[in-house]
């Protein structure tokens, strides 16, 4: 997972645990040789004997995997590497050939990914790969400032985009509510605007050596002239009058923009991009330009005569005026613009890059437009999708009515994790295992759309992200001991498997979280599309349309998972009477019991062959109902299921 573009199963399969050794055949590079060491540190953990066995090889000795790359890519990983491998296994050995370094290390992956324990030995498959992504970019961005985020996280994070064959590592860096890059020749904006939280240089430079040895670039994202309130805060000259006395902290409090009108708004760009230039390599450098409102610039009577000079009847107007002047010095630094779709506006060269918060329609027309894009709007994590909705949401649908040669100007797309309500307890959870049903989208052929086999694939490969050090097992797991109070909270266990967490702005609009705000929770300790919601509706749909065996086997584990619900409810109760983190938590407690009660009234009628009495239903349907209603910040997940297994009973 990511599903390679042309698989072909041979006959028999490859052991590795017989004089396993491994080797390269023509040049390699120090890179390529540091990401051999972890595809063998990996390898081994998973078989065991593999790295013995790799040091004990004598000189010579022939190879079980030998690896051909042409050369290592370019200097500066661009949206051009290739990234193409072939992996061919057959009972007797393997070959990886690629083009680049790049290519190999996604050949490692998926090689990792082929081995299983089988008849007491570690075993591949006899398979013959042709493999190379769809699109040329595929990115996921971690904000950082509403909630920060340590370095091993980032880097941990970087790990696991490895695995998902992810190649875009979009940092954002800055916002309203603060700073978090380390600029020294203007330190307030860490000094005054980071709450003592950012990255040192030395500490960026070493998350982007530490994302190239995995082949992945670094795109940062310093917004202006919206969003800027922390630049603002550090250095008042190059705002628009705004009176700034302390970090913005609040997410909906007043916000600052740079002043377009002002010369030393340039120059300050101009050094700050000069400095950042140094530090990230990458060819793309990301300017925000979303959500500037310009009520600050219409307030202020020098910026509003500059606009009435400059003919401007709107701040969309000077907003475009300001990326122009932008453009120039960007290109001085060697940098090509990226933006989000409010940048898209006319008189802007051809070269900028447009990333759509907004949807397949934005991104099209710029796209005919001649611009390049890449589309992030259905893959919004904190709006806790399940991976089967964002799976199917495709960058390009089949039904696009693009040009082949405008569809060329997508480039791809980028998952997006805000930060507004996670930090780094819930991180790993709330970006993973959903994001390698996304990077699959972004990899794989359009054709790709097997949503059970991707689901299969997805178990397999979250235990694999767990093996890089994440924590989306482990994080919300802490925090139910938390909760509970004890190493082991079953009852809380059984519960947070059938919930997830509501979206982001349901939640904001309960909850109005802030970088107080403590993420604690119920809805804190539980994640988005568990594994249940699949299991009850695959199980649902056996009793209801299966036969013999299947069916009988579907009941039993619906009738012990409602029965669990039942027995969970008298400690869960206690644990909501004794915990203030737990408190709002009571009605969906009381919910649970009741459910578990329809669940098993209605497997009792089905496997009596007995119709329940008049009204029965109607009164399953209320107590269903009456579930869906919001509390906690939590919603099941069986809930349509349930309701048609419900139905189904009453029509026998």
């Amino acid at each position: 997972m990511p599903l390679p573009r042309s698989v072909e199963f041979g006959q028999g399969s490859l052991a590795l645990n017989k004089a396993f050794h491994a080797g390269f055949s023509g040049n390699h590079d120090e890179r390529l040789d540091a990401a051999f060491e972890r595809f063998l540190a990996r390898l081994d953990y998973r078989c065991g004997g593999i790295r013995r066995m790799q040091h004990d090889a004598p000189a010579g000795a022939a190879a079980l995997l030998t690896i051909q790359v042409a050369g290592p890519g370019q200097a500066v990983q661009g949206v051009d590497e290739d990234e193409s491998y072939k992996l061919n296994v057959t009972a007797q050995q393997a070959t990886l050939t690629a083009a680049t370094d790049v290519g190999a290390m996604r050949g490692f992956e998926t090689f990792l990914q082929l081995v299983s324990m089988q008849d007491g030995a570690c075993r591949l498959p006899a398979v013959a790969i042709d493999d190379a992504p769809r699109f040329r970019w595929r990115g996921l961005l971690v904000d950082v400032v509403r909630h920060f985020e340590p370095v091993d996280e980032v880097e941990r994070t970087v790990d696991a985009m490895a695995i998902a064959k992810l190649n875009v590592f979009h940092w954002h860096l800055s916002d309203d509510e603060g700073f978090r890059a380390e600029s020294k020749k203007f330190p307030k904006l860490t000094e005054t605007a980071s709450g003592g939280q950012f990255y040192t240089q030395e500490q960026m430079r070493e998350v982007v050596a530490y994302a190239r040895a995995r082949g992945i670039r670094v795109l940062p994202e310093f917004d202006m002239p919206g969003h800027s309130t922390s630049e603002v805060l550090a250095y008042s000259e190059i705002g628009s009058g705004e009176d700034l006395k302390d970090l913005h902290l609040v997410y909906d409090g007043p916000r600052a923009e740079l002043d377009p009108s002002n010369e030393k708004t340039y120059k300050f760009i101009d050094a700050f991009v000069g400095e950042m230039a140094e530090i990230f390599p990458d060819e793309y450098y990301h300017i925000g330009g979303d959500e500037t409102e310009g009520k600050a610039w219409l307030a202020n009577p020098r910026i509003k005569a500059f606009m009435d000079k400059k003919g401007f009847k709107t701040t969309a107007e000077l907003q475009t005026y300001f990326n122009q002047r932008l453009l120039p010095i960007l290109a001085k630094h060697h940098k090509k613009v990226v933006g989000w779709d409010e940048i898209l506006t006319p008189g802007l060269p051809k070269d900028i890059m447009i990333q759509s918060w907004r949807g397949v329609e934005s991104l099209s027309t710029g796209a005919t437009q001649g611009y390049t894009g890449i589309l992030s709007a259905p893959y919004y994590l904190d709006a806790q999708k399940t991976s089967e909705q964002m799976f199917l949401d495709d960058v390009i649908p089949a039904d696009s009515k693009l040009t082949p040669d405008q569809q060329k100007l997508i480039l791809g797309g980028e998952i997006c994790m805000w930060a507004e309500q996670l930090n780094p307890v819930t991180i790993d959870s709330r970006i993973w295992p959903r994001s390698m049903a996304i990077a699959e989208r972004f990899w794989s052929p359009q054709s790709d759309r097997d949503v059970p086999d991707m689901y299969r694939r997805l178990r397999v490969a979250s235990l694999e992200l767990e093996e890089v050090g994440l924590h989306h097992f482990f994080g919300p797991k802490m925090l139910r001991r938390s909760l509970a109070g004890s190493a082991d909270p079953e009852g809380l266990d059984t519960l947070a498997a059938v919930i997830e967490p509501i979206s982001f702005g349901d939640r904001e609009d309960a909850q109005h979280t802030d970088s107080y705000t403590s993420l604690n929770r119920l809805v804190d300790a539980v994640v988005a599309d568990p594994p249940a919601r699949r299991e009850i509706a695959d199980e649902v749909d056996a009793v209801i349309n299966g036969h013999g065996s299947d069916r009988a086997a579907a009941a039993m584990s619906l009738r012990r998972g409602f029965e669990s619900w039942q027995a969970a409810g008298p400690h869960l109760q206690v644990l909501c009477q004794r915990s203030g983190r737990l408190a709002d938590a009571a009605d969906r407690v009381r919910q649970f019991g009741q459910l578990a009660n329809v669940g098993l009234e209605a497997l009792a009628y089905m496997e009596a062959h007995t119709t329940p009495p008049a009204g029965w239903a109607d009164q399953q349907v209320a107590i269903i109902t009456d579930a869906q209603k919001p509390s906690a910040l939590v919603k099941f997940v069986f809930l349509p299921d349930l309701e048609k297994l419900v139905k189904a009973v009453s029509a026998h």
